[in-house]
């Protein structure tokens, strides 16, 4: 038989003993953490352990990955911004290019080259054109009358063209000296070697720069007036064809000083008329 004082001494130690061991459950065993914090660092120093070789490797193998990829590269027309730039413009570079051959005809240097030549022709041909037109209602009947000659203008005043007739009364040697002008413009520009379209080496006055910068922009601005002419003569002919009255009167705010249309067309400071006439 157990004593009784010492069977109580045995259940308080086993109370102690049992209160320990649940104590000791909520306290993390240090070593085990050291362990997994070491194992954890050497994991991270062996992954980024790479000589600059293998770097410069990945590096070329990344690059090489994104050449081989296809590119989406769009490139929008500046004439055009709905539409594509062509790619056949990119093969020479130009003045006045702005994106705009919806026909896909410049398909390489060469084809640029003559494309341009031909528009700059036009262009000198049209600024000139949109010049003597007016110039031609203005002048011709006074320089006519003063020279005792008959004018050539035609109905109210119109400048002789295709849609308005009238080129029949012009004189031969007219044609024909045009003719012979254009002819000799053109043999001499059959034998120039220039890659600038529309060199024909024709600068009297010496204006043309000798800075790149410069030339650009002179290029620049002869295609934008050219252009603009093209425009303008065309509508010109348009115009007198449809309303048989001469550009000069249609739009006379354009080929008169001010002070010529606000007073004689307008009737400004013309008490008599009572109102401005339009």
């Amino acid at each position: 038989l157990i004593h009784p004082h010492i069977k109580n001494m045995q259940s308080r130690a086993l109370v102690l003993a049992l209160c320990l061991g649940a104590a000791s459950a909520f306290v993390a065993p240090r070593p085990a953490r050291a362990n997994m914090v070491q194992f954890s660092t050497e994991e991270k120093a062996e992954a980024m352990d790479l000589d600059l070789e293998e770097m410069f490797e990945i590096f070329d193998e990344a690059d090489k990955t994104v050449e081989r990829q296809p590119t989406m590269a769009y490139t929008a027309s500046l004439a055009l911004p709905w539409a594509e730039r062509p790619k056949g413009l990119d093969s020479y570079k130009l003045a006045g290019d702005r994106g705009f051959d919806p026909l896909n005809l410049g398909k390489n240097k060469a084809d640029l080259v003559n494309y341009r030549n031909a528009e700059i022709k036009h262009c000198r041909l049209a600024m000139l054109a949109a010049a003597g037109w007016p110039i031609s209602e203005l002048a011709d009947a006074s320089l006519a009358k003063t020279l005792g000659l008959p004018t050539e203008l035609v109905g109210d005043g119109l400048a002789p063209s295709a849609l308005n007739g009238g080129l029949g009364v012009i004189s031969p040697a007219y044609w024909a000296f045009v003719l012979a002008a254009a002819a000799a413009v053109e043999y001499k520009g059959m034998n120039l070697k220039s890659d600038l379209p529309g060199d024909f080496g024709f600068d009297p006055l010496g204006l043309y720069p000798t800075d790149p910068k410069e030339r650009a922009l002179r290029q620049e601005s002869e295609l934008r007036h050219g252009r603009t002419a093209m425009v303008a003569i065309v509508a010109f002919a348009a115009q007198e064809f449809i309303g048989k009255i001469p550009v000069v009167r249609e739009t006379p705010f354009f080929f008169e000083p001010i002070w010529t249309f606000a007073t004689k067309d307008l009737g400004m400071f013309d008490l008599s008329r009572g109102f401005i006439q339009y």
